[in-house]
C-alpha cells in the first residue's frame, strides 16, 4: 500500500507539472496567433476607428487635452504606467537577480535577465519594423518616445511580472500563493496597458499586441528554461531514484 501511494502521488505530480507546461505551450501559441492579428490589422488601418474611438471615449467631449475622471486618477495612471518603463524594471529585476543569486538559484536568476533582455530586443525590432505613429499630441498626457507599435510598456510588463510571478509560485508551497503570486503579475500588467492608453501614448490596438507577444514570450522562455533544466538533472535524478530503491 505505500508503494501504491508513492506511485500515485508521483504520478498526480507528474501530471500537474505537464499541465503547466501545456499552459505555458498554450499561452505561447494563443499570444503568437494573437500578435500576428492584430498586426495584420494595424498593417492594413482596420484598427484605425476603434482605437480613436477607444481614446476619443477616455478624454472630454470635444478637449482632446483633457482626461476623463477625477484628478487622483490621473496621478494614479501617472504612476502606475512608470511600472513598465525601462528604468524601473531594470531596477526591479537588478534587485530580483541580486536575490536568486543569494539563494543560488542561477538558472531562475538567469531566466529573469535572458527574459527581460530578449523581450526588449524584440520589442525595439518590432517598433522598427513596423514604425506606426502614436496618437496625436493633443491626446498624450505624458511624454513618450519611439515609434507606438507595440507597446514597450504592456510588452516588458507582462515579460517580467509574469516572470516574477511564475518564479514566486515556484517557490511557494501554498496553492493559494501561488494564485495570488500570478493573480498579482497579470493585474499589474494589464493596468500598465490600460495606463497607456488612458494616457493618450498608445492606440488600444498597441497594448493588445504588446500584452500578447509579452506574455507568449515570458512563457516560452518559462518552457525552455524547463526543458533544460529537465535534460540535465535527469541523470541526477535517475541516481537519487536508484539510491532510493536500494
Amino acid at each position: 500500500m505505500p508503494l501504491i501511494r508513492i506511485g500515485f502521488r508521483g504520478l498526480f505530480s507528474a501530471a500537474r507539472r505537464e499541465l503547466g507546461a501545456t499552459c505555458a505551450l498554450l499561452i505561447v501559441t494563443l499570444g503568437g496567433w494573437g500578435f500576428l492579428s492584430i498586426a495584420d490589422e494595424v498593417a492594413e488601418g482596420e484598427t484605425r476607428a476603434l482605437d480613436l474611438a477607444v481614446l476619443r471615449a477616455l478624454r472630454v467631449d470635444g478637449l482632446p487635452h483633457e482626461l476623463v475622471g477625477p484628478k487622483w486618477l490621473h496621478i494614479a495612471a501617472t504612476d502606475i504606467t512608470a511600472l513598465g518603463s525601462v528604468a524601473v524594471l531594470s531596477l526591479l529585476i537588478l534587485l530580483a537577480f541580486a536575490l536568486l543569486a543569494s539563494l543560488r538559484r542561477w538558472a531562475e536568476g538567469l531566466l529573469l535577465v535572458a527574459g527581460a533582455g530578449g523581450g526588449l530586443l524584440i520589442s525595439q525590432a518590432l517598433k522598427r519594423v513596423f514604425e506606426r505613429e502614436r496618437p496625436d499630441l493633443a491626446y498624450r498626457a505624458v511624454e513618450a518616445v519611439n515609434a507606438s507599435f507595440p507597446s514597450g510598456h504592456a510588452m516588458l510588463s507582462a515579460v517580467v511580472f509574469l516572470t516574477l510571478g511564475v518564479l514566486a509560485a515556484r517557490f511557494a508551497d501554498k496553492r493559494r500563493v501561488k494564485a495570488l503570486a500570478l493573480a498579482a503579475a497579470v493585474l499589474i500588467s494589464l493596468l500598465v496597458g490600460l495606463s497607456r492608453v488612458y494616457l493618450g501614448v498608445h492606440w488600444a490596438s498597441d497594448v493588445l499586441a504588446g500584452w500578447c507577444v509579452g506574455a507568449a514570450w515570458a512563457m516560452a522562455c518559462w518552457l525552455a528554461a524547463v526543458f533544460v533544466q529537465r535534460r540535465f538533472n535527469r541523470p541526477s535524478a535517475v541516481r537519487s531514484s536508484a539510491s532510493d530503491a536500494t
